[in-house]
């Protein structure tokens, strides 16, 4: 058998490249390294790229009512940092991430950025939005703030503090290497059997293999975003996240797979387990 010298063998992987870049998989499952999102990082590093073409809008006005305490929960401190914070700081440390857009409560943008902002030495601008009575809504005004110039947004729940560089940067590639697509979200496959309940009584049992479980972050192309914010607002369509807003108008949303303890902070039991996985994470300040 003759093999190929090595120039010959680099316009072969060139090329086996350029077809890979020219499927566009259903679900982006096979690139993540769970050891490497997994590993503990003392250190949340800022970063900044000279023309960075993403903005997040990071959600941060639930009223916490499931969590029980006053004031909601995107303050409560974890390992020494408020939940928003832990959750900022990833983003900052994307050098893509252009422009950090904190929803909030209007009476309380001063004390969101003083308590849970200012403290810390982020690179990226950040500004802060009005939140709205429905996550839609707060959603619509964080995308106000946007400049046109960027071409990708980015939207997180500010409870989930777990959000890794790695996972925001790697949902985001899978955006830009697919032109073919209108966004993609993280989310991770159903474990538990489903049942299908009709007035108490089990009705069916789905195939699970077909559900998964969605999180954040989720990545869109501005422009179809915007359109699907105006659309729905016109239509009076409310979402249960901000991807079921562009899937109405067949737009096409990729899966990326990621980590199951991406989790949120909701009712007071997922307190203790955030704050050992942030420890685990990050280690204690």
């Amino acid at each position: 058998m003759v093999r190929p010298d090595s120039e010959t063998r680099d316009i072969l992987r060139e090329a086996a490249q350029d077809d890979v870049l020219l499927e566009a998989p259903k679900f982006q499952t096979a690139h993540i390294d769970f050891d490497e999102l997994s590993k503990s990082l003392s250190v949340l590093e800022g970063k900044l790229d000279k023309k960075p073409k993403t903005a997040a809008i990071i959600l941060a006005g639930g009223t916490g009512d499931r969590f029980g305490r006053e004031g909601g929960k995107q303050l409560v401190e974890i390992a020494g940092r408020p939940v928003l914070t832990w959750s900022a700081e990833s983003f900052d440390a994307v050098g893509d991430v252009g422009l950090i857009v904190i929803v909030c409560p209007e009476d309380r943008q001063e004390e969101y950025l003083k308590r849970a902002i200012d403290p810390f030495p982020f690179v990226t601008p950040v500004a802060v939005a009005p939140a709205g009575p429905t996550r839609q809504e707060s959603a619509f005004s964080g995308l106000e703030y946007v400049p046109e110039e960027f071409e990708f947004v980015v939207l997180h729940d500010g409870a989930r503090p777990l959000v890794t560089p790695q996972l925001i940067s790697h949902t985001i590639a899978t955006v830009k290497g697919n032109i073919d697509c209108d966004g993609a979200v993280v989310a991770h496959p159903a474990i538990d059997t489903l049942k299908v309940v009709e007035n108490g009584v089990v009705a069916g049992t789905p195939d699970r293999n077909v559900f998964w479980n969605a999180q954040t972050p989720q990545v869109f192309r501005s422009g179809i975003y915007r359109r699907a914010h105006a659309a729905a607002l016109s239509d009076g369509f409310v979402g249960t996240d901000d991807s079921s807003l562009i899937e109405r108008l067949g737009g096409r949303v990729l899966v990326v797979e990621g980590p199951r303890d991406n989790l949120k902070l909701t009712v007071p039991e997922d307190y203790k387990l955030l704050e050992a996985a942030v420890i685990k994470l990050y280690g204690k300040l």
